[in-house]
Order: structure tokens, then sequence, then C-alpha cells
């Protein structure tokens, strides 16, 4: 079983930006509100850029979808998120930009 993920997790996209959590869930906790699989998860930061003729073109992480979540613990139906869960970072085009890295999170509580 891994740690699950709160509001108070820390995560980035593969280009250092940061992930800021926004989660509807009020009823279960682990120091902070336990992450969902349909909650928001906003990159900010990211100064990745794609390469254009000479020049470049920003195309920066803004947000988190995930891929695997954990199939047995559930709040009201919903799958949580844990340190095995895997996201992908998606552009405003919704093009992939890669994996999702899940910096820290409460070791107290843990699902799969």
């Amino acid at each position: 079983m891994a740690a699950l993920l709160t509001t108070a997790s820390s995560l980035q996209c593969p280009h250092g930006g940061t992930v800021s959590i926004v989660s509807a869930n009020t009823s279960a906790k682990a120091d902070a509100a336990l992450a969902l699989a349909n909650d928001t998860f906003t990159i900010s930061g990211c100064p990745f850029q794609i390469p254009v003729g000479t020049g470049s073109v920003p195309s920066p992480c803004v947000k988190v979808q995930w891929v695997v979540t954990n199939l047995q613990t559930k709040v009201n139906g919903t799958p949580t998120l844990s340190q095995s869960s895997a996201g992908i970072c998606l552009a405003a085009t919704q093009a992939p930009q890669g994996p999702v890295s899940i910096v820290q999170t409460q070791p107290k509580v843990s699902g799969t």
C-alpha cells in the first residue's frame, strides 16, 4: 500500500512547474483533504518551450490527467490517489508533456 495524496502533497511537472490541488472532498482527511481522481490539478510556473525554426514557442504544462488511480480506496465512490498513481501533465492544447512527479505526501494513511 502506498501513501495517499492530499491537498498538501507536493507534485511537479517534468519541467519543474508546481501542481496545485483543489479538492471537492470535505469528508476524508489525513492532515489535509484526500486528493481524488476527479479533483482539479493545476500547474503553474512551467517553463517548457517547443523549438520552432530558429526560436521557440511556450508550451507550459497546465494540468494533470490521472491514468492510474486507487481502485479499492475511494471517498464517496470516487477513487483516491497515492504515491503509486500515475498522471500525465498536459499543455493547454491537451498535448501530453510527461509524467507528474509526486515529491512529497503525508505518511500516515495509505491505500490501494
